[in-house]
């Protein structure tokens, strides 16, 4: 494939899984089983590592979670919620691990493995041995404050008893999962089909709807327990030195730790434990889909550091994907908003681990030719990773004279136009700018939470203002006869008024809002955000050729020329001037530079050793909010090695290619605004590293 289909197929992958985690995280609704979730973010990575020039700061691969449920209070994590990366066999784990060693300078490693319960990540704080507050993951720096409700588990101490000789420390973190047992899960299932709810399709599911209930009387009916798997943010005290230390010290204070976990000296103790509970898988009394692997020492763990949204010292081993057989009841397509036509299988109901599946992804019209598929067709199943499930194959055993193939339409379903599909490329699309599909999705991202944020204006409503004619673009928006409005069927004076109050409010999102919301293809919330800072208005970045924008940290080449393009579309450009004469701010009030910090862009830093006063994300993290980019490993292009308390191999390395080496009051006076070339000046002198000495 050339690099436009490739970054199709990137784009189809991305959207997938993030419309998965909202169902997932959101709404606890999930269509998709974890292994299919898995399959697709698996194919997501490897096609950006393969293509790094496609690679985007959007991509789910460097997201966590996802964005907090609306209707509650927000905490932030003092340390981000990470998520894991995934293992699928002996080989992967044998891989996984000798990387970890590599980061480790070498050093042999211990490991310990634990079950990887399925429920809902949660964070509890403790402040002088009292329960204080806690939160879900949410998107991994920010959740939702569900203190009260957490209070109602009976597993979960309100008070911590310490350890004889060893005080508390004064603000602890823990950290673990909330879950339901399938027994108790089958209850409450029983419970709700006889007062003719709606059941949970699965115990995770059952889990997460309970503890995000508004009314804790619900929360407290509900047979939830809790499970720990670490210390997060610690503050006042001494921390464990180990993983396994820390499992042994949460059960001393009255927490219940991941169950029959163990300490492995080497990786093939690992993957026999990682058999051992496969085996188990369906004897167990709560959901597993895995193992998780960690190396033991936090040294270590720090040394290994991190990569996107996952650390190096940890894995998750997943168990096989599960796959049934059901039957193509019809074969759909949709549309997004970038005109792509999709392909869906409809099923007839199956049950999959515990998800009722009624639709499959079928990718493209040359996937399904290759695996002849047909309406009609009895076809394997699987649900990957908990996501859209796809078609593994057809029986065709099965087959009689009633299967009908398919043909890829001709016309777009929703407007008529034909279609285009270019040489090479494996998506057809609507050319039509004025589809109604494609408007109706461009009107649902235009409005949504993370882009315009229209309270009050859902996707069924907007569907009827473009079904009506009242929309024609999103600019429209700000043009509705308000009047007109408030004589809908079931609408009325006062909705209108509340809604024309939230459309009038929307004018005044920041910048990056308005970028993420004009849909601009490969775009969304972090490239709005570095688009913003470095242009500061729409007009700015709307004058901007390719080079420049290629030019901005974590913006490739792909990414810039799709901007660029947008801009140069004529009806687009028709738009921005429609929302700019409707007073739809398209300024930030600073004309550029972002956080003041632009000096550090274009400078590339490594990390290596303890901090004393920020943890090794808190830095990364600051760095990064300064325009640099963070590596894990130190090479040519490095600018600077930032060396703590023993530091490792990398300040070696560092040595070797004359890299200047920092401390961190260094790195803390160039992050306050100190300039980076004299920085470089003090880091070396006569093109050798000068060697910062630590204390």
């Amino acid at each position: 494939m050339g690099d436009d289909a490739i970054q199709r197929r990137l784009d189809n992958l991305r959207r997938e899984i993030d419309r998965a985690n909202y169902e997932y995280f959101v709404l606890d609704q999930p269509s998709l089983t974890d292994a299919e979730y898995d399959a697709l973010m698996r194919e997501l990575r490897d096609l950006e590592v393969a293509h790094p020039e496609l690679a985007s700061p959007e991509s789910p691969t460097q997201r966590v979670g996802a964005t907090p449920q609306a209707g509650f209070a927000e905490i932030q994590h003092p340390l981000p919620m990470l998520s894991l990366s995934n293992v699928y066999n002996e080989e992967e784990l044998r891989a996984w691990a000798q990387r970890a060693s590599r980061f480790a300078g070498g050093s042999d490693l211990t490991f310990v493995a634990e079950p990887k319960i399925d429920g809902l990540a949660v964070a509890l704080t403790y402040v002088d041995g009292v329960f204080d507050h806690g939160a879900t993951r949410g998107d991994g720096f920010r959740g939702d404050d569900i203190t009260q409700n957490l209070r109602t588990i009976r597993s979960i101490p309100l008070r911590l008893v310490a350890v004889s000789g060893a005080p508390l420390p004064r603000v602890l973190e823990v950290r673990g999962e909330v879950y339901m047992r399938k027994p108790d899960f089958e209850l409450l299932n029983a419970r709700i089909a006889e007062s003719g709810g709606k059941l949970f399709m699965n115990p995770r599911n059952a889990a997460a709807g309970s503890l995000r209930q508004k009314d804790t009387r619900i929360t407290a009916s509900r047979p939830l327990r809790l499970f720990v798997y670490g210390l997060g943010y610690t503050e006042g005290g001494e921390a464990p030195s180990s993983h396994w230390e820390a499992l042994e010290f949460l059960r001393s204070v009255g927490f219940a730790p991941s169950p029959d976990a163990k300490r492995c000296g080497s990786v093939e103790e690992v993957w026999a434990e990682c058999e051992r509970w496969q085996a188990r898988r369906d004897t167990l009394d709560f959901e597993a889909d895995g193992v998780v692997v960690k190396v033991d020492d936090v040294r270590l763990q720090e040394e290994i550091g991190y990569v996107a949204r996952e650390p190096r010292w940890a894995t998750a081993y997943k168990f096989p994907p599960t796959q049934a057989t059901s039957v193509i009841k019809d074969i759909t397509i949709n549309v997004s908003r970038t005109g792509a036509l999709n392909p869906l299988a409809m099923l007839e109901p199956v049950n999959i681990g515990g998800v009722v599946v009624q639709r499959a992804a079928l990718f493209n019209e040359d996937e399904i030719a290759r695996k002849d598929i047909r309406v009609r067709d009895t076809v394997v199943v699987e649900r990957r990773g908990d996501v859209i499930p796809y078609v593994v194959k057809v029986i065709e055993e099965r087959r009689d004279s009633s299967q009908v193939p398919f043909a890829m339409l001709a016309t777009c379903p929703a407007c008529g136009t034909p279609t285009h599909r270019a040489e090479g490329e494996a998506m057809r699309y609507c050319p039509n700018v004025a589809c109604p599909a494609q408007l109706r999705e461009k009107v649902h991202h235009f409005v949504s939470r993370n882009a315009m944020d229209i309270v009050g204006l859902g996707e069924k409503l907007a569907d009827r203002f473009v079904d009506l004619g009242l929309i024609h673009d999103v600019a429209d928006l700000y043009r509705l006869d308000w009047d007109e409005i408030a004589a809908l069927e079931r609408l009325g004076e006062q909705s209108a008024a509340n809604l024309r109050a939230s459309v009038e409010a929307s004018k005044n999102r920041p910048l990056a809002r308005l970028i993420n919301a004009l849909g601009i293809r490969h775009v969304g919330e972090r490239t709005a955000s570095l688009l913003s800072d470095r242009f500061g208005s729409l007009d700015a970045l709307m004058k901007a050729p390719v080079e420049e924008v290629n030019a901005v940290g974590g913006i490739g080449r792909v990414l810039a020329e799709s901007v660029v393009d947008f801009f140069q579309e004529p009806r687009n450009q028709e738009v921005i001037a429609k929302l700019k004469q409707a007073g739809v701010r398209t300024a930030d009030d600073r004309s550029s530079g972002g956080n003041g910090f632009s000096h550090l862009s274009g400078k590339t830093f490594v990390l290596t050793g303890r901090l004393a006063s920020l943890t090794r994300p808190q830095a990364e993290e600051r760095l990064r909010q300064a325009g640099a980019t963070v590596s894990g490993s130190v090479s040519k292009k490095t600018s600077f090695l930032v060396a703590g308390e023993e530091a490792g191999s990398k300040a070696d390395r560092a040595r070797d290619l004359k890299v200047p080496i920092i401390d961190e009051a260094e790195m803390l006076r160039m992050l306050n605004g100190a300039d980076a070339t004299a920085s470089e000046e003090i880091g070396s002198t006569d093109g050798a590293a000068a060697e910062v000495v630590l204390p």
